[in-house]
């Protein structure tokens, strides 16, 4: 699976999760859970509706998400935030 992280993303990343150890630790190991079984009932994947429809979203934590879209095999990470960020 090969995964694309937008500018966008890199650049709420970079604000919100990155310099938290605890969060990027538990990025890094959704990530790889994610990589492994997209189905996986740990990282809750799903499709979102609305103004974000054609969009999914899997947990990092509890409130944490990470929103992305598949494109021609290709798995593009647009946004990460907590619910209220990202929704």
């Amino acid at each position: 699976m090969t995964i694309v992280l937008s500018s966008s993303f890199l650049k709420v990343y970079k604000k919100r999760i990155r310099y938290n150890a605890t969060l990027d630790r538990q990025y890094s190991n959704r990530v790889e859970l994610f990589k492994e079984n997209s189905g996986n009932p740990l990282i809750h994947d799903h499709a979102l509706a609305g103004n974000k429809q054609g969009l999914r979203a899997f947990s990092v934590t509890g409130d944490v998400r990470v929103l992305y879209y598949i494109h021609d095999g290709t798995v593009y990470f647009v946004d990460i935030g907590t619910h209220a960020q990202v929704y």
